[in-house]
């Protein structure tokens, strides 16, 4: 009865929206290159300007980014975003470390840039967006979105919802994107972003803006959104098994072992038998 801290559990559901968002025609398609639509930011940069939306999406722009530090060191580069006066400049000034699309490196500046694609889109902030797009048809409507310093919504990690309420997304992704007999999502986009594009590590992949995987035993697919301290949001297409984990270890080194153990102890062997 709570609403919960999702962290990047929020990320996930801006690639849902940007897939809304290009349903309705107000965002640029995967192929389109960053740097002509923040021509301020064309620094000349030749790999720069080889950045495309689809590279945002997976989080392969080819930037200096640093994710892997704790979320309370100033080292952190999310951390350094949100403190800076521009999200976006701050983003789209890191120095270029390699050719885009080359290597997979998780950066919530992705996200952030992909929040105000949306909002400049559609004329709204991403929560307002979000509300009429997204929570309304899945009769979501007790939800908060922490702000910036610029007093708009954190795409990378600021949403708060119910856990029976982040179900309800999970299952609209189950159902091809529809609910109450209407489409939310378009299939196609979750089409896409469940095809595995950037390397994580072995057994892990990330598509547009979600995590994908298989489960060991059995090699059946999912798809899931992963939140700092515990927080999942897993999708079992074969098993047509939706799963929503929250919990309070932000930023402990060891937060990812209660999902895990729940899910290999618990959730499966309960339904694979």
């Amino acid at each position: 009865g709570r609403l919960h801290d999702l962290r990047s559990v929020t990320k996930s559901v801006v690639g849902l929206l940007y897939g809304i968002a290009r349903s309705d025609g107000i965002v640029p398609p995967s192929s389109a290159r960053l740097m002509g639509l923040y021509p301020q930011f064309d620094d000349g940069d030749p790999l720069r300007r080889r950045i495309t939306i689809g590279h945002v999406l997976s989080m392969r722009l080819g930037l200096t980014w640093n994710e892997g530090t704790d979320y309370d060191s100033p080292a952190n580069s999310e951390i350094q975003m949100e403190a800076a006066p521009d999200r976006i400049r701050y983003v789209l000034t890191r120095p270029m470390a390699e050719p885009p699309g080359s290597t997979w490196v998780y950066c919530g500046g992705a996200t952030a840039l992909l929040a105000d694609l949306i909002a400049r889109g559609s004329g709204l902030d991403l929560e307002a967006y979000a509300r009429t797009k997204l929570f309304a048809p899945l009769g979501i409507h007790e939800l908060d979105w922490v702000r910036g310093a610029d007093g708009t919504p954190v795409g990378s990690s600021g949403l708060r919802l119910l856990p029976r309420d982040l179900a309800r997304i999970g299952q609209m992704v189950l159902d091809r994107g529809r609910a109450a007999g209407h489409s939310v999502v378009p299939p196609g986009w979750l089409a896409t972003s469940f095809r595995p594009r950037g390397h994580v590590e072995s057994g892990l992949r990330y598509g547009y803006h979600w995590w994908i995987g298989s489960l060991a035993a059995s090699g059946k697919a999912w798809a899931a959104a992963y939140g700092n301290g515990g927080q999942r949001l897993i999708i079992i297409p074969s098993l047509k098994m939706v799963v929503v984990i929250l919990a309070g270890n932000y930023n402990a080194p060891d937060q990812w072992k209660m999902p895990l153990r729940l899910m290999t102890r618990i959730v499966i062997p309960s339904v694979i038998h």
